[in-house]
């Protein structure tokens, strides 16, 4: 219908990565759902597609694509599930990401080779009981102890977390908020068990106890007290990363719901025949549209270095508001059939109300936008 048209380069990853996706997720995510597990074996299937690092530079071991290629990965693997695109996001959108963005040299080189391979993975630690919105209120602890740190508290609702072995972290010191990155195989770390959710099931996440955790001073992430700013930096790109995830999805359920409205009869003629449903297939492609083009127009001034917290906090409510209104079309055009777990549909309409939660709720990103708005005199 319109094609948003990339280099050569992207281009061939779009493909490819589709072609992954049709051949190993689309096939076992029922399954994936179900069972409220990733294969192994499927992880390492994406490690070795590159897709644990699709963003990051060459030179640490990336793809080198940027964030518009990693949009563009994330869109095509939501397609098929969005349990393995949550996973993905959260090890290298914002795990492996902090510390790309808020680490040292030595702390980049040391983690993420390791990770963009797939040789470890991340999860990104900053929500806790009475830190979720009001992330700046957080509680866990930070002690200096000489050349270590002593990290005491709890966190919740982390992605990753029961299978990471790198936590980027986040804790209160003397000097204020600071990230580090964080073994899990270190003595007092812990995990609780996983959670049973709503949708996304497919993805593990858990509560972080930490109890006396040291944490070598070489493993901090950026400078003491600078925390917060790399935890909002970094989800200035998972915002963008969620957008592509939503994006992915409407453009499956607009192909299934358009198929199935062409091969379904009611009195006697296709039920694509009725305005009702033509009408419902324009609100998704015009939803569509509109979330592809802020999506890339965002990520490629990401990609450029241009400041885009205000941008990404839009591309995130966008995308999630759009996401449940088409997921919501795609039930009704199913009918019954949309309703029933024997078909896909059900999984995605339950997989898409997380989104408007996550990465901050939509009424955040509304406070964020607001806030820029009031600053600027009402000029974007």
């Amino acid at each position: 219908m319109f094609h948003l048209k990339f280099s050569e380069e992207l281009e061939m990853l779009k493909q490819t990565v589709r072609d992954f996706t049709n051949e190993n997720i689309k096939p076992i995510a029922a399954k994936i759902d179900e069972e409220e597990r990733i294969p192994p074996e499927l992880i390492k299937k994406i490690a070795e597609m590159g897709l644990l690092g699709t963003a990051f530079p060459e030179e640490y071991g990336g793809g080198g694509f940027g964030e518009v290629g990693y949009c563009i990965a994330q869109e095509e693997v939501a397609r098929g599930c969005m349990s393995t695109a949550t996973f993905i996001g959260a090890h290298q959108s914002i795990g492996t990401n902090a510390i790309y963005l808020g680490g040292s040299e030595e702390l980049k080189k040391k983690y993420i080779p390791k990770l963009a391979s797939g040789e470890m993975i991340c999860a990104f630690a900053l929500t806790e009981a009475n830190a979720g919105s009001d992330s700046f209120n957080l509680r866990t602890t930070a002690k200096r102890d000489g050349d270590y740190w002593i990290l005491n508290g709890e966190k919740m609702w982390i992605t990753n977390a029961g299978i990471a072995d790198v936590v980027s972290l986040f804790a209160r010191t003397e000097r204020g908020i600071t990230a580090f990155a964080v073994e899990t195989k270190t003595p007092g770390f812990s995990t609780g068990k996983p959670e049973k959710k709503m949708g996304i099931k497919g993805s593990v996440t858990n509560s972080i106890t930490l109890e006396n955790v040291r944490v070598p001073n070489e493993n901090m992430i950026g400078q003491e007290g600078r925390g917060f700013i790399i935890a909002m930096k970094t989800l200035d790109a998972g915002r963008l990363g969620l957008g592509a995830c939503c994006l992915g999805v409407c453009k499956e359920m607009l192909e299934l719901s358009t198929r199935y409205a062409k091969e379904r009869k009611q009195f006697d003629k296709p039920i694509s025949h009725n305005q009702a449903v033509q009408f419902m297939l324009s609100e998704m492609a015009i939803i569509i549209y509109q979330m592809e083009s802020i999506v890339y127009r965002t990520a490629k001034d990401y990609d450029e270095g241009k400041p885009i917290s205000t941008q990404s906090a839009i591309v995130k409510y966008v995308c999630s508001e759009g996401l449940d209104k088409v997921v919501d079309l795609a039930v009704q055009i199913h009918g019954a059939m949309g309703y029933s777990k024997e078909h896909c549909i059900e999984r995605y309409y339950r997989d898409s109300r997380i989104n408007r939660i996550f990465e901050g709720t939509n009424e955040i990103q509304k406070s964020i936008i607001a806030h820029d708005i009031i600053k600027k005199n009402g000029v974007l």
